[in-house]
Formats: C-alpha cells, structure tokens, sequence
C-alpha cells in the first residue's frame, strides 16, 4: 500500500514538472522574448520602447488623439515590423543583395522631397506608418531592399507574377528562420510574411517613395 502511495505521489510530482514544459512551446521557452527569429531573440522591452517612441510623437502632433486612436495595434505592428525587416535581411541576403549608407540616403532625400520636406516626411511616416522620427532610416532601408531584391530575382514589382516571385523568396526566407512568436503577439504566416494578428501585406510596406536606380553592383 505504501509502495503504492509512493508511486502515485511519484507520477503527481513527475506530472507537475512536465506541465510547465509542455506550456514552454513556442516564445514562452524564452521569458521577456517578443519572437524567436534564426536563433536571435526581439525582446519584449524592445518592441515595447519603439511603441512608447511613436506614442510619444504622437502626442506632440495637433492630430494626436486621432492617431493614437488609429494605431491601436501599435505593438503588434512594431513587432511585425522588426520581424520582416529581419526576413527581408535573409532574402536580400541569400540574392546577394546589399545595400549602402549613400542608397538610404538617397531615398530619405527622395521621400522628404516627395513628402513636401524633412518635416513632411516624419509626418507621413508617423501618420500613415506609425514609425517615429528615429526610426525613419531603418524603415527607409527596406525601400531600398525590396527593389533590389526583386532586380536580382529578375521580378518586376508592377506586375502580380513579380509580386509572386518576390513573395516566394520572402517566403523561403521566412522558413529558414524558423521563426517562433509569443502566443500574446499571435503566431507568425510564412506564406503570408506577417503576423496572425496584423493584416500588413508585405507589397504595401515598402512601395510608397521612389528613389534613383539601385546602384550597380551595391
């Protein structure tokens, strides 16, 4: 009986250890990680601290509860964008792709041209796409990826067999980083390059300003 008692206190016990392991899969394995992307962590404070930096512009714009309003997923959106500036790094990459300081400077000056200004831009850039004036380079820099990634594939970004081609490249490398999301953020779409719970086709991310032709060979 006792021996009994014993064996059954024993499976309790091990039952208890393994529930927090099963409840471990995906980010939890991984306290204060926002994702998991190709080994690296984003961490939760991170994405936290690029939200409170659009926030803050927010609230010095005339327009600002209007925009706090509209920018409700603000978190979810700064997560998504870290991860896809991170695929969109492994594409480029794998097409042997790079991109230069001169390049992104090049499109700042081309979209504050377009944006009616230097100040113009962080206008649009903080209303249409919730980025903060010192994450305007960063974002930036997929405008110029993006076209190069596609000059390299051969694809023509006008056209839907482009897109797909595209597409498929962000898709093969979105698998090869296995990417792993915190339950609270959703789950991460391979085939759709974004996250469960923020509708952001990848095609209207990085299309808004036009720049020179990529530099040969950059």
């Amino acid at each position: 009986m006792h021996r009994r008692r014993r064996t059954a206190l024993a499976l309790s016990a091990a039952a208890l250890l393994a529930a927090p392991l099963l409840t471990a899969c995906g980010s939890e394995a991984h306290p204060g990680a926002a994702a998991v992307v190709g080994g690296d962590r984003i961490d939760v404070a991170t994405v936290q601290a690029q939200a409170a930096d659009v926030r803050t512009a927010q609230q010095a714009s005339a327009q600002s509860d209007e925009l706090v309003k509209k920018s409700g997923q603000l978190n979810r959106a700064k997560l998504h964008s870290l991860i896809f500036g991170r695929v969109l790094d492994r594409a480029a990459e794998d097409a042997g792709v790079s991109v230069s300081r001169k390049e992104i400077q090049q499109i700042e000056a081309a979209a504050a041209q377009q944006s009616g200004g230097a100040q113009g831009l962080r206008t649009v850039m903080l209303e249409q796409r919730w980025v903060a004036p010192g994450q305007i380079e960063a974002d930036l820099r997929k405008e110029v990826q993006l076209p190069k990634l596609a000059q390299a594939l051969g694809a023509d970004l006008q056209t839907p067999a482009g897109q797909q081609a595209v597409g498929k490249a962000l898709t093969e490398a979105s698998k090869s980083l296995h990417i792993d999301v915190n339950p609270r953020y959703g789950s991460w779409d391979d085939a759709k390059v974004q996250l469960s719970t923020y509708e952001s086709p990848w095609i209207k991310q990085v299309t808004t300003f036009q720049a020179q032709e990529p530099e040969a060979g950059a």
